[in-house]
């Protein structure tokens, strides 16, 4: 049995002929899945965690995409038969998960029509979440992208505490560090979260959702509306 959404909707006969190949894995904070313009080793399902997938200009400056958690898999362009990584995919949360050998995955997707098209729907999914990403960056204030970025990271783990820090968050929404501590500040004195060192408690998810103003919710149920629920 798997806990990762993808792996667990498959059929019977078409989850053994990929699992016999699928290697147990602990993911670590930090553990580096596909590097940019990097060819792809692996591709990962996650059962637990969060990954961050990272847009990296040629001089340097980074944002994150998106994340993906137990809800889909890394690199994505495996998923369609590509072999490099356009970008750096890590674990911004620890996590376990399974892996297969990119050569395996490849020679699964025809003869595995069911796993082929999950994969395919996931990308779909994953491509809705990036264009929304897009539209926060140009048109929400920055307490607004910080809540939906934390329900995102709700969605992918279990309870409502999340491991991170403000550096780490301020990497991942491209702003100055002070400009995330205003943000909590602000969720923190509506009572829609709690905010401590190097931990953020999720209180009142519906407010949350609320005051992100429409910028959360859209790639969510294109997941749930393609593939099921998270």
């Amino acid at each position: 049995m798997t806990t990762n959404r993808l792996l667990a909707r498959l059929p019977a006969d078409e989850f053994r002929n990929i699992g016999k190949q699928l290697e147990q894995i602990d993911l670590e904070r930090g553990f580096n899945i596909a590097g940019a313009d990097c060819l792809i080793d692996d591709v990962y399902f996650l059962s637990s965690g969060i990954s961050s997938v990272v847009a990296i200009s040629p001089d340097g400056q980074r944002a994150e995409a998106g994340m993906v958690g137990r809800e889909g898999f890394l690199p994505m362009p495996a998923g369609v038969g590509g072999t490099i990584s356009i970008h750096e995919v890590f674990m911004q949360m620890d996590g376990q998960g399974v892996r297969l050998p990119l050569h395996a995955l490849l020679a699964a997707l025809p003869e595995n029509p069911v796993f082929s098209n999950l994969l395919a729907r996931f990308i779909q999914t994953f491509a809705t979440q990036i264009s929304y990403t897009a539209l926060c960056n140009a048109n929400y204030q920055v307490d607004e992208r910080l809540a939906r970025w934390l329900l995102m990271c709700h969605d992918r783990v279990d309870g409502d505490e999340i491991a991170l820090t403000h550096d780490f968050i301020a990497a991942m929404l491209s702003v100055r560090r002070p400009s995330i501590t205003t943000a909590l500040h602000v969720l923190e004195g509506r009572k829609l979260i709690r905010a401590e060192r190097g931990r953020i408690t999720i209180r009142d998810r519906r407010g949350l959702e609320e005051f992100t103003g429409g910028s959360y919710g859209k790639p969510e149920e294109e997941y749930r509306r393609l593939i099921g629920d998270f």
